[in-house]
């Protein structure tokens, strides 16, 4: 615990008087500042830290950095005890914040029987209005951390998560509900946002793929996890304990958040670091290595730049767009997965609301699998391509595990849609969607260390974009389901999904072969 707690942004006496009397050079071949501005916010590109991998001071050019490559106040520098503990911190509320978008799921009949609602869109639309919240919220939050830092966001944004869970347990009709959950998917947002932020802050590229697959256990896990606990709850204690738990769960672990976490976006370190020399020194024409000569720093310029960030990556950068589509896709049936498996295992099967829950145990024992074959793989596979291209890393080296997981994600939509169209017994359809959360848990963590690998500097505005557009989709897909089967049948209308699932298989083979040439053609100025 001690190894957490410490000032942000603390700068001992002998660094400043090391700057001072060595005047710290970035090196003899750094060149000039401008030179400087030009490879920041690049990441390394191979196996190893590079000699000049970080920024650094440079007072005789009023230039302000980090002390050194091995500066400890550098996130990447802090001991790997500090750097997973911090990654843990995260986790924790990344768990907690998707467990609330489906907790609500299996007790939704009990929420319609109290309201008076019968209208199955509207129940639906109460479910998945929390999504909403998490594609709006990235597009605010993920700039305002590239602004004040990562640790005041966060607080901020968790607290509002739990705060209007006492909204939501207390709602009087079902238009207040949906507000609240809309508000409450705002907040719950700020993890998801900032996580790949956080993991680009403070592991190098050869360790991100770990770091990304052990985060996104959050993302993905919350969700299963979440109607097994919603079921049991509303069935045994009525659903707006569902709420309470929340309240409970996410306040603990924000205030253990509040007391442990700290800042780790280099850019606003090295801010404060500028701000507190200029300051102790009386030099006024101190400026942060990460800011360039001649730029707009006031705060409104920085916060419009910041805002259309996440929408110029997403509709600027083909790679950025395609992959955010096709993982949006996926996510979305994710939750279409979530609003029909109470319903069907009910009425086809007997189940009570709370065994109904535990039909998801198939979707998790899947992501399980393919956490820990992709946090195995990832990084390993990575490596062993930068050595065979002369120790050279590319982004595009995180892909190809993806077409294999590809593959799997259809199969689920056949199995689960025919076992129950025909009323198999009830452990087949379970069995039957293993395969698409194994293959889902095989392409969250290489798209999102992708992200994170090509625009390191802006992690966060990345990663913005992927949770918008996946959220938005994962709120609007679940409202077609009931038409859908309707319509189509178990059987037919899975099927229809499956094949929608199969049409974007080539998607990672595609930027597997043409990634980086498509990334460098179509590249995004930020």
């Amino acid at each position: 615990m001690s190894q957490l707690q410490f000032k942000d942004g603390e700068t001992s006496t002998k660094d400043v008087a090391k700057s001072i009397n060595a005047n710290v050079a970035l090196n003899s071949n750094s060149g000039s500042p401008t030179d400087i501005e030009k490879s920041v916010g690049k990441d390394t590109h191979a196996t190893k830290p590079d000699k000049q991998r970080f920024p650094e001071t440079n007072l005789s050019e009023s230039i302000v950095g980090w002390e050194g490559q091995d500066d400890p106040e550098n996130p990447q520098n802090f001991p790997s005890s500090r750097k997973w503990g911090l990654l843990a911190l995260m986790a924790g509320i990344t768990f907690v914040s998707p467990l609330a978008s489906s907790m609500l799921s299996p007790a939704i009949e009990y929420v319609g029987t109290d309201f008076g609602a019968t209208n199955e869109a509207i129940l639906s639309f109460t479910v998945s209005i929390y999504l909403l919240g998490y594609a709006f919220g990235p597009l605010l939050l993920a700039p305002l951390s590239e602004i004040y830092g990562r640790r005041i966001v966060l607080s901020s944004a968790n607290w509002f998560f739990v705060v209007w869970q006492i909204g939501c347990a207390k709602a009087p009709n079902i238009a207040s509900l949906i507000v609240f959950r809309l508000l409450c998917g705002v907040g719950g947002s700020g993890c998801l946002t900032l996580g790949a932020g956080v993991i680009a802050d403070l592991f190098p590229i050869e360790s991100r793929g770990l770091a990304t697959s052990l985060w996104s256990m959050g993302p993905l896990l919350g969700p299963v996890v979440g109607p097994i606990c919603g079921g049991f709850i509303s069935e045994t204690v009525g659903w707006r304990w569902v709420f309470w738990v929340l309240l409970i769960v996410g306040g603990f672990t924000s205030a253990g958040i509040e007391i442990l976490n700290r800042e780790t976006y280099a850019p606003v370190l090295i801010e404060w670091k500028t701000k507190r020399l200029a300051k102790e020194l009386g030099r006024e024409d101190f400026r942060s290595v990460y800011t360039k000569v001649g730029a707009d720093t006031s705060l409104l310029t920085k916060l419009r730049a910041g805002m259309i960030r996440p929408i110029l990556l997403f509709c600027k950068s083909p790679i950025v767009f395609l992959l955010s589509t096709y993982l949006a896709l996926e996510y979305g049936l994710l939750y279409l997965f979530f609003t029909t498996i109470p319903s069907v295992f009910k009425d086809k099967y007997g189940f009570s609301t709370g065994l109904s829950g535990l039909a998801y145990l198939g979707i998790g024992i899947g992501f399980m699998a393919g956490l820990i074959l992709t946090a195995l793989t990832n990084d390993r596979i990575m490596a062993k391509m930068a050595r065979r291209n002369g120790g050279k890393f590319e982004p595009e080296m995180r892909l190809p595990m993806m077409i294999f997981y590809a593959a799997f994600c259809p199969i689920s939509f056949f199995w689960y849609g025919w076992t129950t169209d025909k009323g198999v017994h009830w452990i087949v359809p379970i069995i039957g969607m293993v395969p698409f959360g194994f293959g889902l848990m095989g392409l969250y963590p290489p798209i999102q260390t992708y992200i994170i690998d090509s625009y390191p500097t802006h992690a966060a505005s990345g990663s913005a974009a992927l949770v918008a557009s996946r959220s938005l989709l994962g709120a609007l897909l679940p409202l077609a389901g009931p038409r859908l089967f309707a319509s189509f049948g178990l059987g037919w209308g899975n099927s229809l999904l499956g094949f929608i699932s199969i049409a974007f298989i080539p998607v990672p083979i595609i930027f597997s072969r043409y990634g980086k040439t498509i990334r460098e053609k179509y590249s995004v100025q930020l």
